[in-house]
């Protein structure tokens, strides 16, 4: 439900606070005072496109905030947006510049236009003439139909869609396999290859770093001896040079000498002890490796054979033999798949058969259930023509059959005869701009009771019509609006009379404003749409009829 707008500098509109109410809500005025800004308000807030030409004439930008009542499935929603909703309130606002681009925000984060367009749908459904020629639209037909089914008929469309996808998936499987057999077959084969390769090597994981320093090892055996042979003579000395164990040793015997002067040098000398140790056990471990060190072309040559035959198989697959070894498991995952039944042609064949015979069986059963929805639909519809002045109107429903397609088994068609003596034509044709506004709204009505939407906005709905007719058209609003929250834009006073909370949208001069109307001033404000004088007693007079008759017609419809 909307509770509150507030607008900053959208087109006609300096600034204006709106309160919108439970029940229905009417916005009326003059002829160009912005009724349209309202809307155009409220849609920026649902993801509408923002044009900056919507922006008050000497304003950097345009502001629209709206707080909005969640629950439900528009609560749902936005927690899988990740908006989170406190005490079931949702504030939404929308920033569009002069100049740049415009700015989305829900519950104070920064988001996308798409996630309000998303939100929006669960949150209002707003109606207006062109929906007149979207109804015509086959789609737009099906769509009501399926929508005035329920829970349980929307179980079955989303059963015979699941089907439908499946058996799209299925074919186009079945046909990559055909197509590509003998892509297919050579993939196996080069990979059947690589993997047997792979394996036969028995890589290892880092082996292509091990291979290359064994490789430098036994290429420089002579440097690599000549580099221990001088740190061996660094560390143990020659006949006419002490080396650094002789060192350490002495450096030892003169600590070893202070300390009986002073205990502190005690520990110096027994750390430098801890040090000869350690350059011993280094000195037997450069003997060990130098003892080590032989020239082995044979290993050299298998080392370099190897390596050759690694970077072989590294070409196009990998870096390393680490990376090998990945791509060989990724290998042998692809070739299960491959080889796996399911990749099979023929297996695929099946499968696309019990597909589209889950399709055909799906189909049948939504078909079943359309077909009881649509005599439903044509009876409760022709039962609020009557009451909106087309008596003997008829609204048909006709299920065309047709091959199956991603939506069902049928066309879904709305035929109208608008009087006895009229045949039935599809909607759109041979009717009136009013005859067409009132099985909308009727079609609004009827369907309306079952959608989710909390909230549905009626853009001028009741043009073309006035009159009884109109007090008929209040009235349905007025029905409506005790299950939903429902705003009207309108004209007719007929309509306004029905409201539970009435704005009027005032232009004065280049600024329009919006306030509340009550009890004298709503008087006022319907004498001045019916055309009198707002002033006189006998408009006030008739305003006060029309007021107290609409409270008839609600209480009693």
């Amino acid at each position: 439900m909307i509770e509150t707008l507030r607008i900053r500098s959208l087109g006609v509109i300096a600034a204006a606070d709106l309160e919108f109410g439970h029940g229905l809500t009417v916005l009326t005025g003059e002829t160009g005072a912005g009724k349209t800004m309202v809307l155009t308000s409220l849609q920026l807030l649902l993801g509408g496109r923002a044009d900056p030409a919507v922006v008050r004439t000497g304003a950097e930008r345009a502001e629209v905030d709206g707080v909005f009542e969640v629950g439900g499935a528009a609560a749902s929603t936005a927690e899988e947006l990740g908006i989170e909703v406190e005490d079931g309130e949702l504030i939404v606002s929308r920033t569009v510049a002069q100049r740049g681009r415009s700015r989305a925000r829900l519950g104070g984060r920064p988001v996308p236009v798409s996630t309000l367009a998303e939100l929006g749908e669960e949150l209002v459904t707003i109606h207006g003439q062109s929906d007149q020629m979207r109804l015509r639209r086959p789609s737009a037909q099906r769509e009501v139909l399926d929508a005035f089914g329920g829970p349980d008929h929307a179980a079955l469309v989303d059963s015979y869609t699941s089907a439908w996808d499946a058996a799209v998936e299925a074919r186009r499987r079945r046909d990559a396999a055909r197509e590509s057999a003998q892509v297919r077959e050579a993939e196996i084969r080069s990979l059947e290859e690589a993997t047997q390769a792979i394996a036969a090597l028995d890589v290892h994981e880092g082996e292509d770093d091990e291979l290359r320093a064994e490789t430098e090892r036994l290429t420089n055996v002579e440097d690599l001896r000549l580099a221990v042979g001088r740190a061996r003579s660094a560390l143990l000395g020659a006949e006419d040079a002490p080396g650094a164990l002789d060192l350490v040793r002495g450096a030892q015997d003169a600590l070893r000498d202070g300390s009986s002067f002073d205990q502190d040098l005690g520990g110096p000398a027994a750390r430098l002890g801890s040090c000869l140790l350690e350059l011993d056990s280094l000195c037997d471990d450069l003997g060990a490796y130098e003892g080590g060190l032989a020239t082995d072309p044979e290993r050299l040559a298998a080392v370099h054979e190897r390596r050759a035959a690694l970077k072989e198989l590294l070409v196009g697959r990998a870096v390393d033999a680490t990376g090998l070894l990945a791509w060989q498991a990724a290998a042998r995952d692809r070739l299960q798949e491959l080889t796996a039944p399911a990749a099979d042609p023929e297996v695929l064949e099946l499968q696309l058969h019990e597909a589209q015979e889950r399709v055909l069986a799906a189909g049948a059963q939504l078909t079943a259930s359309r077909d009881a929805l649509a005599r439903e639909l044509s009876r409760a519809v022709d039962v609020e023509l009557r009451g909106l002045a087309m008596k003997g109107a008829h609204l048909g429903v006709r299920l065309a059959a047709h091959k199956p397609g991603p939506h069902g088994r049928e066309d879904v068609e709305f035929l109208l005869r608008p009087h006895p003596d009229a045949p039935e034509r599809p909607l759109g044709q041979g009717a009136s701009g009013g005859e067409l506004s009132r099985v909308m709204l009727a079609l609004e009505v009827v369907t309306g009771g079952r959608a989710d939407s909390r909230t549905f906005v009626f853009d001028e709905v009741d043009a073309g019509i006035g009159g009884r007719t109109a007090t008929e058209v209040g009235s349905r609003l007025a029905r409506l609006a005790r299950s939903h929250q429902v705003v009207v834009v309108t004209h007719l006073p007929q309509v306004a009379a029905f409201a539970d909370v009435h704005l009027v949208v005032d232009k004065e001069g280049a600024t329009t404003t919006v306030r509340p109307v009550r009890d004298a001033s709503r008087v006022l404000e319907l004498a001045r749409m019916m055309g009198g004088d707002p002033g006189s007693e006998a408009a006030r007079r008739h305003a006060l009829e029309l007021l107290a008759g609409a409270g008839v017609q609600q209480s009693g419809a």
